[in-house]
């Protein structure tokens, strides 16, 4: 393991993200996992409180993994993996960060008397059922302590291997209030396999939609972000929001591609090779900001045959 990795700063006195006394050697990955490499380290806390600001869905979030396997060349947590001493290209999509005490500290922090019951949103950052979960099974292990104190939990995924832990969620359902929401973008396959080419089929994620939703489940989808050129044709848009219904599901909103700093340098390589002239394109469409213009946004409403709605937050 690296020198240079974060975690090892703390000897220097600037703070550590995770404890050093149990970190283990590297695994590597076989099988379905060939590829990967996993690290195992020790998180000081599990439940993380969200800055004032933040678009994120909750004041709480729980992430067991950083880095992840869905290689998604848009996904703005990208730049967290530098905070490691990590690459936001390679080593973010093969070099998993496994917090292999989650289930146990989360069961600390949750029998804590300060703590107070609030929703805890997961998939805020980087996928709960990426591959790795397969493996480790962290995530079913956090909900299963949130369904023992009853406390409200939020989940977003790519991934149809959420409903492996369907008898938690229909469990922690009757205690309290529980979803379990996708994001799809497209159903278009070729744009699929090229920007998101180690997640699951955006169907499957339609399939397994339907699935939570017929066990009642409260479930939809987040439509984002959607690239302009490649994901937001009008044909394109309909069919998401047809399927998202067809499913039993509801359409949380629509939002286009957010390029802030570090991810904007990796997509835009990314892009310019995968094509030049749609990359000429987005150099002038964001050449000055992060965002994509309201009035791009308002369209992408109006090709979806949807009225407008609220700005909503970026996703993976």
């Amino acid at each position: 393991m690296s020198s240079g990795f974060r975690w090892n700063l703390a000897d220097s006195g600037e703070p550590g993200l995770f404890g050093m006394d149990e970190l283990l050697v590297p695994e590597i990955g076989t099988g379905r996992m060939s590829g990967l490499e996993f690290l195992h380290v020790t998180a000081k806390q599990i439940l993380n409180h969200v800055p004032s600001g933040s678009r994120a869905p909750s004041n709480w979030t729980i992430n067991v993994y950083r880095g992840c396997s869905h290689g998604c060349s848009y996904c703005f947590a990208r730049p967290t993996h530098e905070y490691l001493g990590l690459n936001i290209g390679e080593d973010f999509d093969s070099k998993i960060v496994v917090k292999i005490n989650a289930v146990d500290k989360l069961r600390a922090e949750l029998a804590d008397p300060r703590w107070q019951g609030e929703a805890v949103a997961m998939g805020t950052n980087t996928d709960p059922y990426q591959r790795a979960e397969a493996k480790y099974k962290l995530t079913r292990g956090v909900l299963e302590a949130l369904t023992e104190h009853a406390n409200p939990f939020s989940i977003l995924t790519k991934s149809p291997l959420v409903t492996r832990d369907l008898d938690v969620l229909i469990e922690a359902a009757k205690a309290t209030d529980v979803s379990v929401n996708f994001s799809i973008a497209t159903l278009d396959e070729r744009v699929w396999r090229a920007t998101e080419p180690g997640s699951p089929n955006p169907r499957r994620r339609i399939d397994a939609m339907a699935q939570l939703s017929a066990a009642g489940i409260k479930t939809g989808a987040l439509m984002a972000p959607i690239l302009p050129g490649m994901s937001d044709g009008a044909a394109q848009l309909r069919e998401v929001v047809a399927a998202i219904a067809g499913a039993g599901g509801r359409l949380l909103g629509i939002a286009p591609l957010h390029l802030r700093p570090g991810l904007r340098e990796h997509f835009l390589t990314w892009l310019s090779t995968h094509d030049p002239e749609l990359h000429a394109d987005y150099l002038r469409r964001y050449a000055n900001t992060s965002y994509a213009p309201e009035r791009y946004l308002e369209q992408l409403y109006a090709r979806a045959g949807l009225p407008r709605r609220s700005r909503n937050p970026p996703t993976r």
